[in-house]
């Protein structure tokens, strides 16, 4: 069986929904980049071609906020977050939609409005746990709220309670939930990466001789020799940290880079893909040893082929796709083990899709262009790229800034796509016709 077949299985996981009742299914996208944090949903039964003028828009939400949140999907519930500029609110807030009518169930305050010359308003993507979400704001406001209210459970700040250092950027992270703890990355010279109690937001342990200012990545979990690691970049490179008590286990320059650092690590098995834009490196790790000693062995630099700016990178089989911003920019596939190029487009080729995001279910690629605002379904194959549909969301949002552009990636869940706009959601039904 390939893994694009295993990645269709159905996966079901028993936490409970918000009235305790629900059930976490393979249809649901619970946290950044969904159920793995690779980017593949585990939905079946989707339009495999899409008719001409794309698949239906059920709904459009227009109320959304500015900023740059992504969506986690959980039975008929989408969480996201968005804020009010400093003219009209100043706060951001944490955003609960009913995927069935397109209506707000709840929203919630958690801080003032970013600022930023790109673009305010948070960037992270709310985690759902259980009964609870998680969600972390852009000025590194970090809360633990009930998914069926959106009361506040506990919140911290990670600039004020951890002496926490970002980018000029403001946190993007998504947090990790691994068992009984929020795993989260305040950055600063106190300890870089943190694990917190997610029942009472107590601190557990700190990983003080990690030191670096945090960049823009979301935690990843790796297991090599029998120890359990949490993986993640910073402009000096990739680190991995011990999952139970927050010691530095390894550490390679590979996807570092002096500007920001952004998409998320890919693992497989014993194996890290990292890969970061600017003036970054990209490539594949390979980690031996254990439990103590670890060895990290470059297995290529494929930075000449690939540099992901913060649109993803999803594999599939032994592949990686992807977009590149080297040159002009291409969507490019590679072989996982060798790094070597299997099919590259140029994006700005006109049956191509401009620089953007990409996510995968059901065989194909949802890829969203961050200035057209078009999205490419394409075949998930190393043979060639084949296009099986496009769609042009209705409207942009206007109030977004000038300088920034389309940057919530795909989501698909529940047998709906969803995209973003800073305040307008589209919601599109997907499924295919019985």
């Amino acid at each position: 069986m390939s893994s694009i077949q295993l990645v269709t299985l159905v996966l079901s996981l028993t936490a409970p929904g918000p009235k305790g009742g629900d059930v976490l299914s393979s249809a649901d996208w619970p946290q950044w980049r969904g159920l793995n944090r690779d980017g593949i949903s585990k939905e079946t039964g989707l339009l495999k071609t899409w008719p001409t003028d794309g698949p239906k828009l059920v709904w459009t939400f227009e109320e959304a906020g500015l900023g740059y949140s992504n969506f986690s999907v959980v039975g008929n519930h989408l969480y996201t977050m968005g804020a009010q500029d400093s003219d009209n609110g100043d706060k951001e807030f944490v955003l609960a939609i009913d995927t069935t009518t397109g209506k707000e169930i709840w929203r919630r305050p958690i801080g003032v409005y970013y600022r930023n010359n790109w673009g305010g308003g948070p960037r992270s993507t709310p985690t759902v746990d259980g009964d609870r979400l998680y969600a972390l704001g852009a000025n590194g406001d970090l809360v633990c709220l009930e998914r069926a209210t959106g009361k506040t459970v506990w919140q911290k700040n990670f600039k004020t309670d951890f002496n926490g250092a970002v980018g000029g950027w403001g946190y993007c992270e998504s947090v990790l939930i691994d068992g009984d703890n929020l795993i989260a990355t305040p950055g600063g010279t106190d300890g870089a990466i943190v694990a917190l109690n997610k029942k009472t937001g107590e601190v557990v342990w700190r990983a003080t001789d990690v030191k670096d200012a945090a960049e823009y990545v979301s935690l990843v979990i790796l297991e090599v020799g029998g120890v359990r690691q949490y993986v993640t970049m910073f402009k000096t490179g990739t680190v991995a940290v011990r999952a139970k008590d927050g010691k530095r286990l390894w550490s390679d320059p590979l996807g570092g880079n002096g500007v920001a650092v952004i998409p998320t690590p890919i693992v497989e098995g014993n194996q890290v893909y990292v890969t970061s834009s600017y003036n970054g490196t990209s490539g594949l790790l390979k980690i031996t040893g254990g439990p103590d000693e670890f060895k990290v062995e470059k297995v290529y630099d494929s930075s000449r082929l690939l540099k992901n700016h913060h649109g993803g990178v999803v594999k599939v089989d032994a592949h990686l796709y992807g977009h590149s911003a080297l040159e002009r920019g291409f969507w490019v596939c590679l072989d996982l083990q060798t790094g070597k190029e299997k099919w590259r487009k140029e994006s700005n080729a006109k049956e191509s899709v401009d620089k953007g995001s990409i996510s995968f279910a059901d065989g194909s690629f949802y890829c969203l262009g961050e200035r057209t605002g078009t999205c490419v379904k394409i075949a998930a194959s190393p043979e060639g790229r084949k296009e099986e549909g496009r769609l042009v969301i209705p409207k942009q949002d206007t109030r977004r800034s000038a300088s920034g552009g389309i940057w919530p990636h795909p989501v698909i869940a529940q047998g709906k796509l969803f995209l973003r706009d800073q305040n307008y959601i589209f919601c599109y039904d997907v499924r295919a016709k019985e």
